[in-house]
């Protein structure tokens, strides 16, 4: 049996993908640019999540309002791993949590219809003292994700899940260093 708490994600030697939905302002304006730029907000927490699935489930397969649009942020591996070395559980302290410059929680992995599964997936908030070092040093690039999410979306609804798993983006257990190991997990 799969350990409850594991990051699943698709990454390589260099980078990981983690998803984000957004408005169509903001999500045309980070695609012209390459990168993150206004009306995107750099003086708030934005969430990043390596399951593709638990995105669709939150953004409602890009249908909720001001989350029309998914992105696939291609971010380097050495800038995921940075913002894990400085997270805290959102469970922790209060006090401590406010402090944190990146929040980590786990919350039930879901299923292509959003059933809630039996493990987890991992939420990293990159807090505003690291935001711009995450827009501007991590991001290797940006990818609109939404025409696919859409035709997943449909076929899903229409019966055709395995078609639509077929447009899923591959994820898999992503190793994390030893130093980070017991840092991420409930109940430490």
């Amino acid at each position: 049996m799969a350990p409850q708490y594991q990051i699943r994600a698709d990454y390589d030697a260099q980078t990981i993908v983690v998803y984000q939905a957004y408005s169509p302002a903001i999500a045309d304006a980070a695609l012209r640019a390459g990168r993150f730029v206004a009306p995107f907000s750099f003086h708030r927490m934005t969430w990043i999540k390596p399951s593709f699935l638990w995105l669709m489930h939150r953004s409602n397969w890009a249908r909720k309002p001001g989350q029309e649009r998914v992105l696939a942020v291609r971010m380097t591996r050495q800038g995921w791993e940075e913002a894990l070395s400085q997270a805290v559980l959102t469970t922790a302290d209060p006090a401590t949590v406010a402090e944190a410059a990146v929040h980590v929680q786990w919350d039930p992995e879901r299923s292509p219809r959003g059933a809630a599964l039996n493990h987890y997936s991992i939420q990293v908030g990159i807090g505003r003292r690291l935001i711009r070092t995450f827009t501007d040093d991590w991001i290797v690039s940006l990818t609109d994700l939404t025409p696919q999410v859409r035709k997943a979306a449909a076929l899903t609804q229409t019966g055709h899940a395995a078609k639509a798993q077929r447009l899923f983006p591959p994820e898999r257990v992503y190793p994390l260093p030893r130093a980070l190991e017991g840092l991420l997990s409930p109940g430490r």
